[in-house]
């Protein structure tokens, strides 16, 4: 003979999921509208980019003419490519561009991540001051110490070095890097960080081995959010690097811009090669992005 309260679960339908934000926000339907309203964004936002590759490889005439309009037989044209391969330095423009934001960001990425380690691991005098102070860092634009900058890469005889531009530019992502990437190590569950310990693994292998690869999405976030600074940034290369050796992508794309007369063929080809790498790097950490931005939206 079955229990009763064995029976009283026959027959009975599993509860129903409570409504989503969005859909008490918008109806049934409402994940319809987000995703409407999200395609519309991402137009908007591709936009630009889908106009400086469609114009760079028409005629200057077709570019005035009919900036929106795609390119013909006609129209078509790569005398931008042409000048800008042929007549410039552009591959030793791109290679310091690529050398100074790759070297920047494995800068920031590793002494980012162990200043995370370290504030939200340790406690020790003056940790609550070093995080305000980073918070600062966050708040203030380096650009307001330019001054103060180029005089102290004179004094170490970095002026036109590719050096000068990859210690700004991880002075300038440091303060972000380490806030995201200290809320992130806090997250790791204390007993595994323990049972390292007690298994005889140090500090430095934990890092390495254990917290690292913990934080993976939060790494891709930092990285994205210090490399488009960096590789798009004119300031700091037009006063610190501004040598034919040590010009970056975006200083070389204004020799082509004149006071009197521009060059658009060859700015956009200049520009649409340019953007390459950021778009090579979306396509490569967009899944990693993508979960280090929403971790802990749902907890």
């Amino acid at each position: 003979m079955p229990s009763s309260s064995t029976t009283s679960y026959v027959g009975t339908a599993s509860p129903a999921a409570p409504p989503t934000l969005v859909q008490r926000s918008f109806g049934p339907a409402g994940h319809l509208w987000v995703h409407f309203v999200l395609c519309i964004y991402a137009v908007i936002a591709l936009f630009p980019i889908a106009l400086i590759l469609i114009n760079s490889v028409k005629t200057r005439n077709a570019i005035f003419d009919g900036p929106m309009s795609l390119p013909t037989a006609e129209t078509l044209t790569l005398v931008g490519f042409e000048k800008v391969l042929s007549g410039t330095h552009f591959l030793l423009y791109f290679g310091n561009s690529l050398a100074v934001t790759l070297g920047s960001l494995v800068l920031i990425v590793l002494f980012g991540a162990m200043a995370g380690w370290a504030l939200s691991e340790y406690k020790f005098p003056g940790n609550r001051f070093l995080n305000f102070f980073i918070a600062i860092g966050i708040m203030i634009p380096i650009r307001l110490g330019t001054v103060s900058i180029l005089q102290l890469v004179v004094a170490l005889d970095l002026i036109n070095t590719r050096t000068a531009l990859v210690l700004v530019y991880t002075a300038q992502g440091l303060p972000l890097a380490v806030m995201i990437l200290s809320e992130f190590i806090r997250q790791i569950p204390s007993e595994l960080k323990d049972a390292a310990r007690c298994d005889g693994v140090g500090e430095i292998a934990i890092f390495f081995k254990v917290i690292l690869p913990l934080i993976r999405p939060a790494i891709a976030t930092v990285a994205v959010f210090t490399m488009i600074p960096a590789w798009n940034d004119l300031w700091f290369p037009l006063i610190l690097a501004p040598g034919e050796e040590t010009r970056t992508v975006t200083l070389g794309v204004q020799q082509f811009i004149g006071q009197y007369a521009t060059d658009w063929n060859s700015v956009l080809a200049a520009l649409s090669m340019a953007v390459i790498p950021i778009l090579l790097l979306y396509v490569a950490f967009s899944r990693q992005l993508i979960r280090g931005l929403t971790a802990g939206a749902v907890k």
